[in-house]
């Protein structure tokens, strides 16, 4: 009976903490974790994952149980590990927005708002799309097990107990973060170009031709033109998203802090 009691307790303590660090990450993460999905079914995927996920990660949890105030502690470090974790893939799906935003003003769609799910807040037309149509390959790409991989090897980089390397996790964001806004500079080449040649053109028409409105006569075409390198080139815009996006989660995988 002290065993069973004693499997019991521990694997308890063990699911509490388990299901701290995962429910975090996937409150954040891209995916299921953007407003749109309900938060009951993300707190159904959280317990799930979490149950079949304490069995292994019960290894690393330490032995014995600390006492409460050490316990609340521990709490408090795995909520931190999970949303550093959860934060780090929603920035590296930031990207998709900011070309998006890009794209949008060099075509004249710079005004064009509306709601972005990935961002939870206001967006450009182009950034919304690209989002939905990110988290969709996401999905059928199978990526979101990576990202599921990466909660479970977290526990060698961020063992449970251990003091929270502050520098390193800050070294990382940034580094993300400037990761991301490359990606979506590159993304936006294509249309980047075509932009600024028709800007050029429009200033010389103005130039040349002062009496014609030429905002009112050139932006229509502006638009049609983008729009059509939009269609050319978002193929491969994506599938280099894709390509960098897993390359930024195996190196995340390959850090050990």
């Amino acid at each position: 009976m002290s065993e069973l009691q004693a499997f019991i307790t521990h694997g308890v303590f063990s699911f509490i903490l388990t299901f701290v660090r995962v429910g975090t990450a996937l409150m954040i993460m891209p995916g299921l974790g953007d407003t749109l999905v309900p938060q009951q079914v993300r707190l159904y995927v959280a317990l799930g994952f979490a149950l079949v996920l304490f069995p292994v990660t019960q290894v690393y949890m330490p032995d014995p149980i600390p006492s409460s105030a050490l316990l609340f502690v521990l709490i408090m470090f795995e909520f931190m590990t999970g949303a550093f974790i959860g934060t780090v893939s929603r920035i590296m799906m930031a990207a998709l927005d900011i070309a998006g935003m890009v794209m949008s003003m060099m075509i004249g769609l710079g005004n064009a708002q509306l709601f972005n799910p990935l961002m939870a807040s206001q967006g450009s037309l182009i950034g919304a799309f690209l989002s939905i149509a990110g988290v969709t390959l996401l999905f059928v790409t199978n990526l979101h097990h990576l990202i599921l991989l990466g909660l479970f090897e977290s526990y060698h980089a961020f063992p449970v107990g251990n003091f929270l390397q502050v520098e390193s996790m800050s070294e990382m964001i940034g580094h993300v973060v400037s990761a991301s806004f490359r990606i979506g500079i590159q993304m936006s080449i294509p249309l980047v170009i075509i932009g600024t040649v028709m800007y050029i053109g429009m200033g010389v028409l103005a130039r040349i031709m002062p009496q014609i409105q030429v905002f009112m006569l050139a932006l229509p075409l502006q638009i049609l033109i983008g729009f059509m390198t939009l269609a050319v080139a978002v193929a491969a815009m994506m599938l280099f998203w894709l390509q960098e996006f897993e390359n930024g989660l195996v190196f995340f995988l390959e850090q050990s802090f």
